[in-house]
């Protein structure tokens, strides 16, 4: 892989761009960039860690607050927590840190430089992925999280803000592929690395999973208050029907 990499003359007035890197476009600078310092099984394995510990405690605490919810609203608030924990912390943590992803070292820093081999506008501050994730973080973030609760309480506006979030979340990756694919199509520059892994796995596939997830919820939510119109239109017939006969 080092054969790949290419060293980039440094900018003279810019004495902290370092430019030896395995991202693509390979020209591009990157701001004091260091390598990461842990392997990726022990950073996959720390996220997936994370992960699982978010769904085990959002399922025993559903399960002793709230023991006879149907399964599927289990998922659902269990879905909402996780993204809601990925968007405010991990999102939140790029759009707070941004400009100092290069040389980050942290779990969350060197799992966006692991990220961003298959986008790199991650370590660049692009500003569309700026303001995307921005967004993401700190609307869609704490937004998951009411949802959840609204789904414990039955709450009536449980399915109009269910539907906000899940097109917001649906929209923004929409946008996120449509303008990495406008730049690789019309502009020929690619901001991930060729192998498999890095474009199918973790740019498509990771990504592609708030596709199918908000797009099942936001279906979900659509026929429920069609039904519940459809309901209610047959109850106002059936009493203007009534009070016609009385």
């Amino acid at each position: 892989m080092a054969s790949s990499f290419q060293t980039l003359k440094m900018n003279s007035s810019s004495p902290l761009m370092i430019t030896n890197h395995p991202y693509y476009p390979l020209e591009v600078e990157i701001a004091s960039y260091l390598a990461n310092e842990w392997s990726v099984p022990v950073l996959l394995g720390s996220f997936s860690t994370l992960c699982a510990a978010i769904l085990l405690g959002t399922l025993a605490i559903v399960k002793r607050l709230h023991p006879n919810l149907p399964g599927k609203e289990k998922a659902a608030i269990w879905w909402f927590v996780l993204s809601g924990c990925i968007h405010l912390f991990f999102e939140g943590y790029f759009s707070y840190n941004h400009t100092r992803m290069g040389p980050a070292q942290d779990l969350f820093g060197q799992l966006w430089k692991e990220y961003a081999l298959s986008d790199s506008r991650y370590l660049t501050s692009d500003p569309f992925v700026l303001c995307m994730e921005t967004i993401t973080a700190f609307t869609w973030g704490p937004l998951c999280f009411i949802v959840a609760a609204f789904i414990t309480t039955s709450h009536p506006l449980r399915h109009p803000l269910q539907i906000i979030v899940c097109t917001g979340q649906i929209y923004g990756l929409i946008l996120y592929y449509a303008t990495s694919m406008f730049d690789h199509y019309y502009k020929e520059v690619t901001y991930s690395r060729p192998e498999f892994v890095y474009f199918w796995i973790y740019y498509f596939f990771i990504n592609f999973l708030w596709m199918i997830f908000p797009g099942a919820l936001l279906v979900s939510s659509v026929r429920r208050i069609a039904n519940a119109f459809k309901t209610l239109e047959k109850m106002e017939a059936k009493s203007g029907a009534t009070k016609k006969k009385a």
